[in-house]
């Protein structure tokens, strides 16, 4: 006589960027070692490699695809699927701001940490009076994926020129317009070689104000008794 089958709870969420509503399933003990030996690693690729793979088991909703999903929205939905998982508080150690070396272990609730917008972010940005880029959320596979790897002895510049590539959307002026999915890396290289600095700043800033998930908590230090503000920000943030 085979065993029961034992009923797993569904929830929902929405989903920042779009504002889509998927179904979501907590995860199992076999995915929780996934996540285990991941972290046993303490090798970052591994561990992304380890959520992408959960999630794509948790998901219910049909045609999200993981790996596309912008990067924040992908840890807003980890980070919801780990507490419906393992607890609704989340255990996170914290530096005290004013001597830089206390830490202090505080339990945050997991409904209380959210994805901050910045008002001042574009999507869209106006390069002159005819020409405008579009661009789009960097997802997991621009910092798993073989074409994309942070180089730590290039440039800032360079590092954002290769994410830059991978991110562009769409180029249009008022008669026509070109996607990026139509275009050779070489063209879009060449069209972004042909930007000022002004111009290079303003793509900047879309990255520097995207969403990103953060919490500010208020911490005392025991030692001190000085009370601080943190702000947690990134999935990381909140796995110390």
């Amino acid at each position: 006589m085979p065993l029961p089958k034992i009923n797993t709870p569904t929830y929902e969420l929405v989903l920042p960027s779009t504002g889509k509503k998927i179904k979501y399933r907590p995860f199992l003990v076999r995915e929780e070692k996934i996540l285990i030996l991941a972290m046993e690693s303490e090798d970052m690729k591994q561990i992304t490699t380890a959520i992408v793979e959960i999630l794509n088991a948790c998901i219910l909703t049909r045609g999200v695809k993981v790996e596309k999903l912008a990067t924040f929205d992908l840890e807003y939905l980890f980070l919801n699927v780990r507490g419906k998982s393992v607890g609704e508080n989340v255990e996170v150690n914290i530096t005290c701001p004013d001597d830089e070396e206390t830490t202090v272990q505080m339990l945050i609730e997991i409904d209380t940490i959210k994805i901050k917008k910045n008002k001042n972010h574009k999507e869209t940005i106006k390069l002159d009076d005819t020409i405008s880029i579009k661009l789009k959320y960097p997802s997991i596979n621009e910092f798993i994926g073989s074409n994309f790897e942070f180089d730590e002895n290039s440039s800032s510049v360079d590092n954002t020129m290769k994410m830059l590539l991978s991110c562009i959307d769409l180029i249009y002026n008022d008669e026509e317009s070109w996607a990026a999915s139509d275009s050779t890396k070489k063209e879009l290289n060449e069209f972004v070689e042909q930007l000022n600095t002004k111009q290079f700043k303003q793509i900047e800033n879309f990255f520097n104000t995207m969403p990103k998930l953060s919490h500010t908590v208020k911490v005392k230090n025991p030692k001190t008794e000085v009370e601080s503000e943190v702000v947690l920000e990134g999935l990381a943030a909140f796995f110390s």
